[in-house]
């Protein structure tokens, strides 16, 4: 069967209109009219677009093809296929709400637009990654250096957000407009994980003990979570060490640290963050 006709790269399809749907809308109904700027090749397109008689598609175009070119190599065929056909679609989406149809401002109100610009510009990517494709621009750039250095990839993306931001303290005259576009672009970050990795309510708790099994039967009567017993080595003691793993919800971790101390206050319990969690149901 044809590669492009497959369920799954359908399923792809769907999120990348919707997703670039979703961008576009976003950079011309709140970031254009508020001239805020955000990160990757949509911020430096905006910021080129206040300084030069181009439209904010054709600069997309523009910065990304030829770097598309170069990292082709790095990215794969089928991914790079999909990464042209979102820049296409981007460019063309922001040129027809900007220049044809001329959509009005959502709202002129700084605050509000980096808010929800960032928002719906956080939504608009996250759905394009969920199509296993990209915006392109510092995404690409950043597979060419991580390939080349030792520098990894999201650190190349922040390095060039930063600079896209000092930039454009030469061009805006309102600093504060600056201020809200790198909070904006957090914003546009926090919502990407929130939609890759979901809203988790729960925790990873570590749990090292010598009343293993007191604790195991306790924390499976008053919590009812499953978890794992992990067998180890003390590094300096050189004696058996045993660990109970297990993932709590947070409205009753304080129930879990009562029991703890309670059972044994000698016990050492590490709590990390739950970020995404895969089978069982979830």
């Amino acid at each position: 069967m044809n590669t492009f006709f497959t369920k799954n790269e359908l399923i792809n399809y769907i999120f990348i209109i919707t997703g670039s749907l979703i961008l576009s809308l976003a950079l011309v109904g709140f970031f254009l009219p508020n001239e805020i700027i955000t990160g990757g090749t949509a911020g430096l397109a905006l910021l080129l677009h206040y300084i030069t008689p181009l439209t904010i598609g054709s600069l997309i175009a523009l910065i990304n093809l030829p770097l598309l070119i170069i990292g082709n190599k790095y990215l794969g065929k089928m991914f790079a296929i999909r990464t042209i056909i979102t820049i296409l679609m981007i460019s063309l989406f922001i040129d027809l709400f900007s220049q044809i149809i001329k959509i009005e401002a959502f709202i002129i109100d700084t605050i509000l637009a980096s808010i929800f610009g960032g928002i719906f510009v956080g939504l608009g990517l996250a759905l394009v990654i969920k199509g296993n494709s990209s915006a392109g621009g510092s995404t690409i750039l950043a597979k060419i250096i991580s390939s080349k250095t030792e520098i990894k990839a999201g650190q190349v993306i922040l390095i060039i957000d930063i600079i896209i931001l000092l930039s454009s303290l030469f061009i805006f005259e309102d600093r504060a407009k600056v201020l809200w576009s790198i909070i904006s672009i957090y914003i546009t970050s926090k919502m990407i994980d929130y939609i890759l990795t979901g809203s988790l309510n729960k925790k990873v708790v570590y749990l090292v003990t010598q009343k293993t099994d007191e604790l195991k039967h306790l924390i499976t009567q008053k919590l009812g979570p499953e978890g794992t017993i992990l067998k180890g080595e003390g590094l300096f003691e050189n004696q058996e060490k045993k660990m109970i793993l297990i993932v709590v919800e947070v409205t009753k971790l304080q129930k879990l640290r009562q029991i703890v101390r309670e059972s044994d206050p000698d016990a050492f319990m590490i709590i990390s963050e739950a970020s995404e969690m895969l089978g069982r149901g979830n």
